[in-house]
């Protein structure tokens, strides 16, 4: 076995590493007291902006750090002392003042009698009760004191945890005038409620003050001393020139000023430190001090290994480093510290305790399924598809994948065969694992309906309509049925494919994130992002969004993925050293710009991208356009016509945009108030009304554009609307009411003319009273849709109606009789997305270095 890996201090990863033979990344420390949610957000752009004023040397007074601290602790500039951590301070304050001896406490912070016993002063150490947990009584020191001693007094103590009474050492102080009491408050930022000394300081007292605990600055290195005058003037006089750098001045001043981190990482530290007590306290022969900081002292009884035994084997067997406290005064051979961190972490720490000390397993902890997420620097990046190249990949290597999406913001929804309304992206990942879609994959659904506001669904049921402060207030509500989702699939599947939602980098919305970083870490989740070269600035967004991220948010990250590129992939020369360089992370593939997948867009964004590529007006082709309405929802209905070979699908925003077409069809909307207002202001209203009576082009309507080519459409009970009541294009016999109870369901029908069996599903408020001839027929005899007198206008609720191939190529071929063109009277084209998905994955998978991603997500060694 090796030899202990203690050190005087805790956290010297580098020495940790060279003793164990780990890689420092693979070492978690245990044995260094920072602030578990590390550095403040701020602390990255700050320093990024202050790095220039490096060319300078900095303010040896450090003057705007002193004044922050002054505002701060409402004291005079003459009364603070910065320097290069309190260590620094502590060094210079027995060379600095005219004292022969020291009291020191034990045990405490070793660095106090080194650096009086390098001053040449003589150390006298009090040593507390270990049946008293060590506990300090100011009064205690009062025997031992001569009258111009040197005093240090850590609180709460390093390494017990355990506070002093401020009043106590204020009466102490006041009994002793000719000595200096030192005073550590460096971990007093994580006490509740903390009576700090640097209010009511008595003159004879020098508070330390560490900003490197707290705000999580250890190499940064920073601290104050608040003190009398004299004080300040003996040490500075002997303090070295520019102690303090530019950087530590600036984050000082910032971190000051930030009263919000320390209130949130004292709640933060309390919660996790009673819970890792609770935990660490069920293994028999520990026992566990009763601390107040970031850190647990523990105690080992004689049955189990000694301090330098047990850092040994965590470390090595288990990867974590703990403190060996055997080298502070006053402790033997069995006291460990350890931090407090996060919640996985100490998972980490309870599950190794009890492997190396019981042979008694800890009771399980519910375990997370590998996984992998893939998140984008902006919408349309490509993460969808890739989400749905990686089930397919996965299936195809033997697992059992399933794709998860926390939060989908989308019009293009889908109903399950239980009912259930999902957006269609995961249905897409759903069809690439080979799996029937399920509203646990995509649990929150929000479908805008305004400018500001959108219908809110969970688990496939919508909850109601909300505004932009509505549902922030809603979110921890929505998180929690994600979660569930989660947990239940991952109990199901043997890995779990995620999928983010727009940018992480969205610093306007991180706050209130449940379907980016929140989700990655709560999945336990490897990220990779994905950035889409064919816009631009790819690179430059995988920097950026770094930048802006939280170091927690950070260490999610593994890698980037470079989407959509065309060309020759060694023209980006040395493009991938330099993002290494600038984030520490790896490109991890590069995939080409897929044309033609053949597969579902997301959004209308993609959507209308494909209509920019169709066949333009060839002859051989019948022309169909499709109202481009700001609403537009489930366009994924024209995805099969897109890829006929003699259809050419083009927008319609304006009248002129009709002449020559063979075709229009009215889409599906998520309000079809607003919809219907905006064809009446571009005058498309009339003019597809003129068209229909006219009887010279098809007119066709889905779901919402079926209530749009009605006579009538009520709202009373104001679902989006003020409870309108408007006259329609009257193209087709329907009146139609809007009604609480929403409408999803799944559809098989016959339509009635061709005899052509269709299939599809209904998404819809509207209950609509219909007239005319009957469209489709159902199984149970019912009748769905309407078809005009002349038959050139029809409208349906149902969705998906054109992916039937053959009932998809009668309508083309009708459409082609009326042009004066021979019908082709066979299926051009088949939709199979499952074809689609395996070109795909094909692409995907000579792109990506799937043996890395495989790794990171613990599939393989």
């Amino acid at each position: 076995m090796s030899t202990s890996p203690q050190q005087p201090h805790g956290g010297d990863i580098s020495a940790l590493a060279r003793k164990s033979g780990l890689s420092p990344d693979a070492i978690v420390d245990f044995s260094a007291s920072i602030n578990p949610l590390g550095f403040p957000e701020w602390l990255r752009p700050l320093i990024s902006t202050t790095l220039e004023k490096a060319a300078h040397y900095p303010d040896p007074g450090a003057c705007d750090l002193v004044q922050a601290a002054c505002r701060r602790y409402n004291t005079r500039p003459q009364e603070v002392l910065a320097g290069n951590g309190t260590a620094e301070i502590i060094s210079l304050l027995p060379l600095a003042m005219n004292f022969k001896r020291a009291v020191i406490p034990a045990p405490t912070y070793a660095d106090y009698a080194r650096a009086c016993l390098a001053a040449g002063l003589k150390v006298h150490r009090v040593n507390l009760d270990q049946a008293l947990d060590f506990a300090l009584d100011p009064a205690e020191l009062a025997p031992h004191l001569q009258g111009r001693d040197l005093v240090f007094i850590c609180r709460p103590n390093n390494p017990t945890g355990l506070d002093v009474d401020a009043a106590g050492i204020r009466r102490l102080a006041a009994d002793f005038p000719d000595s200096l009491f030192v005073v550590d408050e460096a971990f007093g930022d994580f006490v509740p409620d903390f009576d700090s000394l640097v209010q009511n300081r008595p003159v004879n007292v020098t508070v330390l003050l560490s900003m490197t605990k707290m705000f999580a600055l250890p190499g940064l290195r920073l601290g104050l001393a608040l003190a009398d005058p004299e004080v300040v003037r003996a040490v500075s006089g002997i303090q070295p020139f520019w102690s303090v750098n530019v950087l530590a001045q600036a984050a000082g001043v910032q971190a000051l000023q930030d009263h919000e981190f320390v209130l949130k990482t004292r709640e933060y530290v309390a919660r996790k430190r009673n819970s890792l007590s609770q935990s660490l306290g069920e293994i028999p022969g520990i026992k566990i001090y009763p601390g107040q900081a970031n850190f647990l002292l523990l105690g080992l009884d004689e049955r189990l290994p000694e301090a330098s035994e047990l850092t040994v084997l965590l470390l090595e067997k288990h990867g974590l480093a703990v403190r060996d406290c055997s080298n502070f005064h006053g402790l033997d051979h069995r006291h460990v510290r350890v931090a407090v961190r996060s919640s996985r972490e100490n998972q980490m720490l309870v599950r190794a305790m009890h492997s190396v000390l019981t042979a008694k397993p800890p009771r399980p902890a519910q375990s997370k399924p590998p996984a992998i997420m893939f998140q984008g620097t902006s919408s349309n990046a490509g993460k969808s598809i890739l989400a749905a190249a990686m089930c397919r990949i996965l299936l195809q290597d033997g697992y059992r994948p399933a794709p998860f999406k926390s939060q989908n913001m989308s019009l293009n929804s889908f109903v399950t065969s239980q009912g259930g309304e999902m957006g269609r992206a995961q249905v897409v990942q759903a069809q690439a694992a080979r799996l029937e879609p399920d509203v646990r994959m995509n649990p929150v659904l929000l479908k805008p309906s305004s400018q500001t506001g959108c219908q809110v669904i969970i688990n496939g049921q919508a909850v109601g309509n909300m505004g932009a402060t509505g549902y922030v207030d809603y979110k921890p509500k929505a998180f929690q049925a994600a979660r569930q989702a989660y947990d239940s699939l991952g109990r199901e599947f043997d890995v779990l494919v995620l999928e983010g939602a727009g940018s992480p980098a969205e610093i306007n919305l991180k706050s209130h994130d449940i379907v980016n970083m929140a989700m990655a870490e709560y999945a336990r989740s490897p990220v990779l992002i994905v950035g889409d070269i064919d816009r631009g600035g790819v690179f430059a967004s995988f920097a950026g969004t770094m930048e802006v991220l939280a170091e927690w948010e950070r260490k999610l990250i593994r890698g980037f993925v470079v989407n959509k590129f065309r060309g020759d992939a060694s023209l980006l020369g040395n493009a991938f050293e330099l993002t290494l360089q600038h984030t520490g992370r790896p490109v991890v593939g590069v995939v080409p710009y897929m044309q033609n997948l053949d597969l579902p867009d997301e959004d209308s964004v993609g959507w209308k991208e494909g209509i920019k590529d169709q066949n333009g007006h060839a002859e051989d082709c019948v022309r169909v356009g499709v109202a481009d309405l700001p609403h537009i929802s489930n366009f994924t209905d024209f995805d099969a016509l897109r890829l006929e070979p003699d259809v050419s699908l083009e927008t319609v925003r304006s009248p002129n945009d009709l002449q020559g077409l063979d075709a229009v069809i009215i889409p599906g909307s998520k309000n079809v108030f607003q919809d219907l207002a905006w064809l009446d202001q571009t005058g498309l209203k009339a003019a597809i009304s003129r068209l229909g009576s006219e009887q010279k082009v098809e007119i066709i309507g889905i779901c919402g554009g079926l209530q749009m080519l009605g006579n009538e459409i009520s709202d009373p009970f104001e679902l989006e609307s003020p409870g309108q009541k408007v006259q329609a294009a009257a193209l087709l016999d329907i009146y139609t009411e809007m009604a609480h109870q929403k409408t999803l369901t799944r559809v098989e029908a016959t339509h009635i003319q061709s005899g052509l069996n269709v299939l599809g599903y209904e998404i819809h408020h509207g209950v609509s009273r219909l007239g005319g001839r009957p469209l489709l027929r159902l199984p149970d005899g019912k009748n769905e849709g309407v078809l005009s007198e002349s038959g050139l206008v029809w409208g349906t609720y149902l969705h998906g109606i054109f992916d039937a191939d053959e009932f998809r190529r009668w309508v083309i071929d009708q459409l082609r009789s009326r042009r004066g063109m021979e019908p082709k009277n066979q299926v051009m084209c088949i939709y199979n997305p499952d074809q689609a998905l395996d070109r795909l994955a094909e692409q995907v998978r000579s792109s990506l270095d799937l043996e890395l991603i495989y790794k990171w997500m613990g599939l393989k060694e």
